[in-house]
């Protein structure tokens, strides 16, 4: 499983936010290079870099940022946050990144969705779905930096890329973002049985080592990781040993 150390960036700065919401931000670090270089120290194999600003904008605001990012970086960068157009999906491979995760436009605008996996590389780009539980236990997929629900089930959001088409997703509980609460380890079970074919990133609410063997377990491919990190709850060393 490959560990994707995070940072989330405003104005330029690390932050988290709680439960995706913007007016409950944590400034952990003013300078994400120096964040970056810690990463770098341990030898993260990737480093998931998320524009807050350019998900509430919905377009990417940071992007000469990220770009700067991904050439100091010595692990792959994977990065999102506003990503609505073939144009954001080229701006931010031309400026380096190795992956870039595309959220609501995967829910609204999937025929498009299609053709940027085809044409960019399944390799190139990660579904991000933003979910929030809903009171009959499902799942609906969240929009525009996780401030409003789509009405659409994940279930259904899935449905839209069959097989072969899509390779990475990237599946974060809103309710337990920045909580740690632990994953959504039921919703990670569904993800696997329902569709094996997909290389998933759990996101949300990990706050401990036994978290992240849990998920490998599950045949999790990935988990991102970013308040427990920052907080010291896990050692950065040791959870990319994981793997």
């Amino acid at each position: 499983m490959i560990l994707y150390p995070a940072i989330d960036l405003i104005n330029g700065a690390c932050v988290r936010l709680a439960q995706g919401k913007f007016d409950q931000v944590t400034l952990y670090d003013p300078d994400p290079f120096k964040r970056l270089g810690l990463f770098n120290d341990e030898n993260a194999q990737w480093v998931h870099i998320v524009d807050l600003d350019g998900a509430k904008a919905g377009s990417p605001q940071q992007h000469e940022l990220i770009g700067r990012l991904a050439k100091a970086s010595k692990a792959k960068i994977q990065t999102g946050g506003g990503v609505r157009s073939r144009e954001h999906v080229a701006t931010l491979l031309d400026a380096g990144v190795s992956a870039v995760v595309v959220g609501s436009a995967a829910v609204k605008n999937p025929e498009e969705v299609r053709g940027w996996l085809a044409e960019f590389g399944k390799d190139r780009i990660t579904l991000a779905l933003d979910v929030l539980p809903t009171k009959d236990g499902d799942f609906d997929a969240a929009l525009h930096g996780w401030v409003e629900g789509s009405g659409i089930s994940l279930w259904d959001v899935l449905d839209y890329y069959p097989v072969g088409v899509a390779q990475r997703i990237l599946v974060t509980d809103v309710s337990r973002d920045g909580m740690l609460m632990g994953p959504n380890m039921d919703l990670m079970r569904a993800l696997r049985q329902k569709r094996p074919d997909l290389e998933i990133q759990a996101s949300g609410g990990v706050k401990s080592i036994d978290d992240l063997y849990d998920l490998k377990a599950l045949g999790v491919h990935g988990a991102i990781v970013g308040k427990a990190i920052y907080e010291g709850l896990i050692d950065l060393k040791a959870a990319l040993n994981v793997g």
